[in-house]
């Protein structure tokens, strides 16, 4: 089987744009037999939402490319290996996220383990979170927000930002995402909820200074 064509080529050969993305695992089962076309359909069907989930873990374009490229070309080289009792998107999402969490690793050592337990909460509870409307993680969604949002959310610890992205941003499950890095649901859950307390602290802290200026 030959190697997909690089990911910034033009494709003469896209599968019709008609093909609805229930028809995932169809594509999957051609490019599973050799079908490069099928693969590289789904390259255009993911390239953007593998980038973006790249950027949010490494804040780093380099390594956010680098991240996105060799996420691809392990799924592809790994295709023989994906059971499909699961989304291929889940499968790629899980693999894009582990390559931009080993260069997330290597530019900040000292500042990211998912393995250590995280200390009690009690200082992250906020003493006053106002009603300024929308949580932060609906705010994310809409376009006037989305610089803000983005600056405060580079200012999380890593361990809280990579479980934030991958379940208020790209919506995976709580399940999915203690799969995909390798820690329990309890700690999912609890980095979620400090991530955006964290978040409600920040952005309640930026509206006020907004509403003096």
């Amino acid at each position: 089987m030959g190697s997909p064509k690089p990911l910034n080529a033009p494709n003469p050969h896209r599968l019709p744009s008609s093909v609805a993305r229930e028809d995932e695992h169809l594509l999957v089962a051609a490019a599973k037999r050799g079908d490069t076309k099928a693969f590289e359909e789904l390259v255009n069907r993911y390239e953007a939402k593998i980038f973006r989930l790249t950027m949010n873990i490494t804040r780093n374009r380099e390594d956010a490319e680098d991240a996105m490229q060799d996420a691809f070309l392990k799924s592809y080289s790994h295709l023989k290996n994906f059971h499909e009792d699961s989304r291929f998107y889940t499968w790629l999402v899980r693999i894009a996220a582990n390559e931009a969490l080993m260069r997330l690793r290597k530019r900040r050592p000292n500042q990211f383990s998912l393995d250590e337990p995280i200390e009690g909460d009690d200082n992250l509870i906020p003493q006053e979170i106002e009603d300024w409307g929308p949580s932060p993680e609906q705010r994310f969604a809409q376009t006037e927000m989305h610089e803000i949002l983005s600056n405060v959310i580079d200012t999380l610890e890593p361990d809280f930002r990579v479980v934030f992205v991958l379940r208020d941003i790209e919506e995976l499950s709580t399940e999915e995402t203690a799969n995909t890095l390798g820690i329990s649901v309890p700690a999912v859950k609890s980095r979620l909820l400090r991530a955006r307390l964290k978040l409600r602290q920040k952005l309640n802290r930026y509206f006020r200074q907004a509403g003096t200026n």
